[in-house]
Order: structure tokens, then sequence, then C-alpha cells
């Protein structure tokens, strides 16, 4: 026997409940706002969450081309305006180029995707694909991890640049914009969940799949850890070289 459905004030309360898997609860997370992260490790998180920042359109397009409804096409491509920018104004992908620039990363080296960890493009990639052959409501929903964001962006404009002083302040750019941008986008966002998912059955579907996301975010970190913490990098019991693919297959 199915069970009722749960009402919309108490779907958004169990999808907000989710923040306990956030990913700003990772250790290499919390090391990073509470000052115990080296340049090495910041400069290898920026580095690779460049390869998130970068298919982020790329994720919002597959959305837009599976949406057959003009409003929610209308209001969502912002999203990729704020990555890519307009003509002549930058958007957030350059803003994170600022970003790699000010912990010290030499740009073509991050745009070259050559620090990338095998780890991170699998998660990253296993993102986009879900979003390019999911409902686009359900791609939709599995941003909704946004719900936790202005407060991973809030402690990073905390406490960055009190632990590393070494950061220059030009790059603090993207999280500015993002606090603005994601709660914009967190309304839109949790609107279409709430209107879409009625059934308790589609309700726990939405609760998984938004749970696949923190997985995603969750994973890429661990990859991290491995590498900048436990010194532990692909294939490091049989060479130091980055000897791991660098592009899409």
């Amino acid at each position: 026997m199915s069970r009722n459905a749960m009402s919309p004030a108490e779907f958004e309360q169990a999808l907000r409940a989710r923040g306990a898997c956030y990913h700003i609860h990772h250790p290499f997370h919390v090391a990073m706002y509470e000052g115990r992260a080296s340049r090495e490790q910041i400069q290898g998180w920026v580095a690779n969450r460049f390869y998130y920042q970068l298919n982020i359109p790329l994720k919002d397009a597959a959305i837009l081309a599976n949406c057959p409804d003009r409003e929610t096409r209308r209001e969502w491509i912002q999203r990729i305006l704020d990555h890519d920018g307009r003509p002549g104004e930058p958007g957030g992908i350059e803003a994170w180029l600022r970003l790699a620039e000010a912990v010290g990363l030499d740009r073509e080296q991050v745009l070259s995707q050559e620090l990338v960890l095998p780890g991170v493009r699998f998660a990253v990639d296993a993102y986009v694909n879900f979003a390019r052959r999911a409902s686009w409501q359900e791609a939709a929903s599995s941003s909704l991890t946004e719900l936790f964001a202005p407060q991973i962006h809030q402690s990073r404009l905390d406490s960055w640049p009190q632990h590393y002083p070494w950061i220059d302040e030009a790059g603090y750019d993207y999280f500015r914009s993002r606090l603005s941008q994601a709660r914009r986008d967190v309304e839109h966002g949790l609107r279409i969940t709430l209107e879409h998912y009625r059934t308790r059955e589609e309700q726990e579907r939405m609760l998984e799949i938004l749970q696949f996301k923190l997985d995603v975010l969750w994973s890429m970190l661990d990859a991290m850890s491995m590498a900048y913490e436990l010194d532990r990098p692909p294939y490091h019991t049989v060479t130091r070289e980055r000897v791991w693919h660098r592009g899409l297959l």
C-alpha cells in the first residue's frame, strides 16, 4: 500500500534535511574554511572544481533541450548566461579563472584540465549525463543542492581572507556573485520541484535524485582528499606523473 504524499511544506522540509550530507561537511572542505588547508590543497580544489564550473552550462543546456515549456526555458537560460557570460560581459567561468590566478595557478594550465583528477571527472560527467537522459523536471530538481549553496559561499567569504591572506581579494568575485544568484535559482528550482512531484513515490524518487547530486559533490572531495591530503593521487604506487586521461571519451 502506497503511503500518503507529503504536503508541500513536509516535502520541502525533507529536501532541506538532506543538507546534512552537503559537501560543506566533508573533512576536506572543513579544513579549508577552518584555515588548515595548505596552498597545494586549495590550488588542487580550485583546479578540480573548475571542471565542475565548466560543465554547469552543459548540464543546463541539456535541461533546456529536453524542456518543452517556453516560460521555464526563458527563466532557466539565465543560469547559462550566469556562467558563460554575455558578449562583452564575463560570467562565472571567467570569475573562477580569476580565482585560479588569485591562488597562484596558471590560467592556461587550469584551462588545459591536466590537473583534473579522474574521480572528479567521473563524478561531474555522471551528473551531466544524468541531466541529458532524465526528464527535464528531474534534471532541474537535481540542481537543488543550491538550497545549501549560499551557506558554503558565505563561509568562504568569511574565513578565507582571514586564514589565507596570500589569496588575492579579486579572486572572491565568484563567491560574491553566487550569493544572490543561488538564492534566485533555488526559488525557481524549488517551485518546479514542489509543483511536479505530487505522489509519495514521486517525492521519494526526487529525494533519491537529490542524494545522487550530493553523492557527486562528496565524491569529488573524496578524490581530492586522496590526492592532496593523503598523498595518494591516481597511480601513486606506479608513478608520480599525471598519466590519467584528460578529455572526454
